[in-house]
């Protein structure tokens, strides 16, 4: 579901309207673009494989996963895989287990990726009881995915080093400074959090980086 563009440029354009370095920041790294994914739990299966690894190396142990369990549609084929398998496939042991742990919750505990709480803070709370799935995780999910307007991964490195950057912060702010930064952007704080890894990917091309922070 996400946020498409045309969500993304109302937000970003009261944004803008409201802060002047944003509406520079705009006009420099101009509107970003979709990313959307699909609900369910294979779109939240994937942010497990993605932690901490490169985006090449996550599409690449996700190819083998997949194979290694065939596919997703059978959760409780998945938690008969052994981990020995998993680990096969490229995961970590721990991340063998939050495999396990993300079919069961579904199989077992009624987690229902198109029935969770309208309140943002209530389905970050259901996700994040899930072993494994951390609250970057979680916001990631309902933005992307569930296409929530005013979740804002504040925690993400990416987002505090260009809302430093963009607000001219003399370093880079805290998880809780952010979180205080992007509150009178509500109920947009999702098309800037969206925007600010892009202006973050832009910048990083500047500079002949080429691994984004998603």
């Amino acid at each position: 579901m996400g946020l498409t563009a045309a969500r993304l440029k109302d937000g970003l354009d009261r944004i803008a309207a409201a802060s002047p370095p944003f509406a520079a920041a705009l006009a420099r790294a101009g509107y970003p673009p979709e990313r959307i994914r699909e609900r369910g739990v294979e779109t939240l299966m994937r942010a497990i494989v993605g932690q901490q690894v490169s985006v090449k190396a996550a599409d690449s142990i996700w190819a083998r996963l997949s194979a290694a369990v065939g596919g997703f549609g059978n959760l409780r084929a998945v938690l008969d895989v052994p981990v020995e398998t998993l680990r096969a496939a490229g995961l970590s042991g721990q991340k063998a287990s939050y495999v396990h742990a993300l079919a069961h919750a579904c199989v077992h505990d009624g987690l229902d990726f198109l029935a969770l709480p309208a309140d943002d803070e209530e389905a970050i709370a259901r996700l994040i009881a899930v072993k494994g799935i951390g609250r970057w995780s979680a916001e990631i999910y309902l933005l992307f995915a569930d296409g929530r307007g005013d979740i804002f991964p504040a925690g993400d490195l990416a987002v505090q080093i260009e809302l430093g950057r963009i607000l001219a912060l003399d370093k880079r702010p805290t998880e809780k400074a952010t979180r205080a930064l992007a509150a009178p952007f509500a109920p947009d704080r999702g098309a800037l959090a969206v925007f600010l890894w892009h202006h973050y990917t832009v910048i990083s091309t500047a500079k002949g980086m080429t691994e984004g922070p998603l």
